[in-house]
């Protein structure tokens, strides 16, 4: 562990000043300009025991992500609402940086900020979740798993978690005398809203979008946006030691809808 404490400690401060000298030229290490965001690809359908599922390869970040599905109680203060539950595993296969065991902050930081912009925006139809309203609801439990750590894995979850729930189905259920009956018949989550989730973060007097894993681990601050297709923020999370004027969260924001056009674009043809 000491090890790797170096590595992310001190190493990139060694790189700092090599990745500054190459922002003020308006470059990046890897080629690209302070706003692009990396290629990246989805395949859908990607676990076969999954009711949706799709794995996100953002640049060298791979993140895979599986929804399931099952009829629970719902919560006493939401009785007609169906249930969301959002879960993130940081595993030691993707990254030497992660540990096993119980979820720390990283995995449950993860959890919540994709949680919350789903929930928030919202992206599911969660009345049409409610079979018996006060009784039986559908419970929709998305997992998220990391395969490689190179950076973002925020924005990758979102697209990944997003992919998955478009295209998620339901099995049609049959009510009788109160008791609920699944059926061989499927159809298609209620998904009213995309959200896409773009991340920026700060490295000295510089705005960069997408970071790669060394740039996250130079970068003074971070916030991502959750934003819906229609145009609104559903949710915002800063992260890091540092702080943003009021003049970079706008040039931010402007950077944050730019960057989700382009996920937009791909989530609208699954």
């Amino acid at each position: 562990m000491a090890e790797q404490r170096i590595v992310r400690t001190v190493i990139p401060l060694l790189r700092r000043d090599l990745i500054l000298a190459s922002l003020k030229r308006g470059e990046r290490l890897d080629g690209r300009g302070l706003q692009d965001v990396r290629q990246f690809t989805v395949r859908t359908n990607y676990v076969s025991k999954a009711e949706g599922s799709a794995l996100v390869e953002l640049g060298k970040t791979k993140v895979i992500a599986g929804v399931k599905t099952s009829l629970v109680n719902p919560f006493m203060d939401t009785p007609d609402q169906g249930v969301l539950i959002v879960n993130a595993e940081l595993s030691p296969l993707a990254s030497p940086f992660f540990e096993a065991g119980p979820p720390g902050e990283e995995d449950i930081e993860l959890a919540r900020v994709i949680d919350r912009g789903l929930r928030s925006a919202p992206a599911i139809d969660f009345g049409k979740l409610a079979i018996i309203p006060g009784v039986k609801v559908w419970g929709i439990y998305v997992d998220i798993y990391p395969l490689d750590y190179d950076g973002n894995l925020i924005d990758a979850s979102g697209i990944a978690a997003m992919a998955a729930l478009l295209t998620a189905k339901l099995p049609k259920v049959k009510v009788e005398d109160n008791r609920v009956s699944l059926l061989e018949e499927y159809e298609r989550m209620p998904i009213v809203r995309r959200v896409a989730y773009v991340s920026i973060v700060k490295i000295g007097n510089h705005l960069v979008v997408d970071p790669t894993l060394e740039e996250e681990f130079v970068s003074d601050a971070r916030i991502t946006f959750a934003i819906t297709e229609d145009g609104n923020i559903c949710a915002i999370q800063k992260g890091g030691a540092g702080s943003f004027t009021v003049k970079e969260l706008l040039d931010a924001q402007e950077t944050a809808f730019q960057a989700a056009e382009r996920i937009f674009s791909v989530l609208r043809s699954l």
